[in-house]
């Protein structure tokens, strides 16, 4: 009887156990999800709050850009306007510094004193005598006069100075072989000018800007060369001569004008070149020639650098070196050299040029009519000069 109710009991238990077993099964499932399910929500949560505290950034940091921008903008209008009043400061401080004379320096030092004396040595007596119109020095510019605007940046245009010529010969660019002949100054000046214009066909093509025209004849210096110079007559467009010059051609005649490696001019006593010398410390060195021969007559190393140089033209033996500044500002003769020394240049003021602020690429002086035949940036331009007797 005992056994049969311990048999019962147990089967009961066992009963019992297999009815909790899925029933505990299910519950640690459901734990597991509940769980689960609750760090996905924190996680969810904390995507959320990281995601609106990057758009929060997002937008405080596009904020702090666009401050920037206009900070930047703002900097940059001050930057300019700074860069503005400092390059008219610079004119200023130019300006002045032309008209108010350096301070002596009391104390010369030794390499002074022997440039001094080597430059002495340099130069020479002049051998080329006075005509019979050279007693007379710029004093001043009367007037401008701007003629026509026509041909490249860079060119020159000038008269024969040949008596009873009134032609107008026109050079335009740094490298050409056509030149340009009008009859007359009017000629030029007309709308209508280019049917009227005769076409000059040169041999070889020129070189910078540094041509002349001379008694019927165009001396210019040779492309592709050195220091060649060529005399080429302009009615059969033969060469009549040519010239080695020496020394000439290594380096610009003037540092504003860097196509120029040699630079003609024509005055009262005749033809000459004008060149750069790199062992005389950059100093501009004349040469006379002879128009009919191009013999080489006398040459001089004068005391005028070429630094900061745009032109020069020569007037009874006295070389004016007109210099500017490569910000393009007022042109002013600085520098004289008169080889019969009858000017006292170190007692010459500074005679600045009427207010254009551009730049010359050549500068033809005519004897005859006392005038300046410039090129300004394109501008066919002409300076009235103010001349006195010595």
């Amino acid at each position: 009887m005992l056994l049969s109710l311990v048999t019962v009991f147990l089967l009961l238990g066992m009963g019992q156990a297999q009815r909790t077993t899925p029933d505990f099964i299910m519950e640690y499932f459901q734990r597991q999800l509940q769980q689960l399910e609750g760090r996905l929500i924190k996680c969810e949560q904390d995507f959320q709050h990281f995601s609106q505290r990057m758009y929060d950034m997002s937008k405080e940091i596009h904020g702090e850009t666009s401050k920037m921008n206009v900070l930047k903008s703002e900097v940059k209008g001050h930057i300019d306007t700074f860069a503005m009043r400092l390059d008219r400061v610079e004119r200023d401080v130019e300006y002045l510094h032309n008209k108010i004379p350096d301070t002596v320096q009391v104390d010369i030092e030794d390499s002074l004193i022997e440039h001094q004396v080597k430059e002495a040595k340099l130069k020479k007596t002049s051998v080329i005598p006075k005509g019979k119109d050279c007693s007379s020095e710029v004093v001043g510019i009367k007037s401008l006069k701007i003629v026509k605007k026509a041909g490249d940046a860079n060119g020159s245009w000038m008269k024969d100075p040949t008596k009873g010529s009134a032609k107008i010969y026109f050079f335009s660019g740094t490298r050409n072989s056509t030149v340009l002949a009008y009859t007359s100054l009017k000629t030029f000046t007309e709308p209508n000018s280019t049917k009227k214009t005769e076409v000059i066909r040169l041999p070889f093509p020129w070189h910078g800007t540094g041509h002349v025209v001379y008694n019927g004849f165009v001396y210019y210096h040779s492309a592709d060369t050195s220091n060649e110079i060529l005399k080429v007559h302009l009615s059969n467009r033969t060469v009549a001569d040519r010239l080695l010059l020496p020394g000439a051609g290594r380096m610009p005649a003037y540092s504003l004008n860097p196509h120029t490696l040699l630079d003609l001019a024509v005055d009262e006593m005749g033809l000459w070149s004008i060149h750069a010398d790199p062992d005389f410390g950059g100093n501009l060195v004349i040469t006379k020639l002879d128009h009919s021969s191009l013999a080489v007559e006398h040459t001089w190393d004068t005391n005028c650098n070429s630094r900061d140089a745009e032109a020069a033209f020569i007037i009874c033996g006295t070389l004016y070196v007109v210099y500017n500044s490569h910000y393009g500002g007022r042109s002013s003769i600085q520098c004289l050299f008169d080889i019969h020394d009858t000017i006292y240049t170190e007692s010459i003021s500074v005679l600045f040029l009427p207010k254009r602020y551009t730049s010359h690429s050549a500068l033809r002086f005519h004897p005859k009519d006392k005038q300046l035949y410039a090129w300004d940036d394109g501008y066919q331009t002409i300076y009235k000069l103010e001349i006195k007797k010595i």
